[in-house]
């Protein structure tokens, strides 16, 4: 499903739930699909564009929590709000646990379950947004090369341009150059923008290397 219109997709083995729910869910200008059991909503993989799971606990076969864990485990980027007629206070606790966005009982007043869906919308377009940052970083990261990569793990631990040439014993002209390359490639003009652009994550891999000698690490 390409559309930039979100997605919900219902499984639900009642019938008459995925009637009612696929109703609901257009009349706000949002696409839906419904599904009667785990099974055939997995043979429906791989999914596009924006996206949330409504999901019955109890079904035959594979259940609603059975289905939840297996988006655990494969890490899928998919938001699950539950809505179910026989839900208990454990099973609530451990799909919230595992990163459910509710766990609903019907009969449900359409609010509540519409603001449900638009937080399990929300939630996946803003892991979307996450996920092409990273990717967009791991990019630029890639290209450069092992001296660059080096001279911007300096950079990001505030090294001055004399202490990373004294660290990689090279000149500081040579130090110079390599960092406007990586301000080039990382296509940033400042280091506040260098340090943003690759995050927590990098700049503690970055002290890492520093703190073994200077080595660097893609990724």
């Amino acid at each position: 499903m390409t559309s930039d219109r979100p997605a919900v997709f219902v499984v639900d083995d009642d019938p008459s739930v995925r009637t009612s729910m696929e109703r609901l869910i257009r009349s706000v200008g949002w696409k839906a699909e419904t599904f009667a059991s785990a099974e055939a909503f997995l043979e429906r993989l791989p999914l596009d564009g924006s996206f949330c799971l409504l999901l019955d606990v109890h079904m035959p076969g594979t259940t609603g929590t059975e289905l939840l864990d297996m988006v655990c485990a494969q890490d899928w980027n998919l938001p699950v709000v539950f809505l179910t007629g026989q839900g208990d206070v454990p099973t609530c606790a451990a799909s919230m646990k595992k990163g459910a966005v509710d766990f609903l009982l019907k009969p449900v007043d359409d609010g509540l379950l519409l603001d449900a869906l638009r937080r399990g919308l929300e939630r996946h377009a803003a892991q979307g947004e996450r996920a092409a940052r990273r990717s967009s970083v791991q990019s630029h990261l890639d290209s450069l090369s092992p001296r660059e990569r080096q001279v911007m793990d300096g950079v990001l631990c505030g090294r001055l341009n004399k202490q990373i040439a004294g660290d990689m014993d090279i000149s500081e002209k040579t130090v110079k150059v390599h960092r406007a390359r990586v301000m080039e490639k990382m296509g940033v003009r400042s280091v506040a923008e260098l340090v943003s652009l690759c995050g927590a994550d990098i700049v503690a891999r970055a002290a890492t290397a520093q703190q073994r000698g200077g080595g660097a690490e893609a990724g």
